[in-house]
């Protein structure tokens, strides 16, 4: 019995020290932390459109020129940039290929012409895999077609 009356007492004086401590010390009890903001999640970078792939690959050249329709075969490939590179009939070749537009400019030599120059080409890919556009060597130009040859 005297056990529980000890015990009651101590917590009456517990409770009493506790009641009557100035507010500055209860409010230095700790508050729970928060819980942690989430951080927000990191933006996507827009993924740009991807390349159009259609100018890679083998094709033949049909030039209309003063003395009749010359051909030629090349071979393409476009980075993600639009960066062309290849070949033209066996020569180095380069270029720009976006939204279509097939923008060349680079040396070659002409056998019949007898002369190395720049050539030009300015075409457009239609919805048939088909460029179609002028071109300019030298003093010569005129108008092209090219296809994919068939295998």
């Amino acid at each position: 019995m005297k056990k529980n009356r000890l015990f009651a007492v101590l917590v009456i004086a517990l409770a009493t020290i506790a009641l009557s401590a100035p507010a500055p010390l209860l409010a230095q009890t700790p508050a729970p932390a928060p819980a942690p903001a989430q951080a927000p999640s990191p933006a996507v970078p827009a993924t740009p459109a991807s390349q159009d792939k259609r100018i890679n690959g083998k094709w033949h050249f049909v030039f209309d020129t003063q003395g009749g329709d010359r051909e030629f075969n090349a071979e393409f490939s476009v980075d993600a940039d639009g960066n062309v590179t290849g070949t033209w009939e066996k020569e180095p070749a380069t270029g720009t290929y976006k939204d279509g537009h097939l923008l060349m400019t680079f040396d070659t030599h002409s056998e019949e012409a007898n002369e190395t120059a720049p050539l030009h080409l300015d075409g457009k890919l239609d919805d048939s895999n088909t460029i179609t556009g002028t071109w300019q060597f030298s003093s010569y130009d005129g108008t092209f077609k090219a296809t994919h040859p068939k295998p």
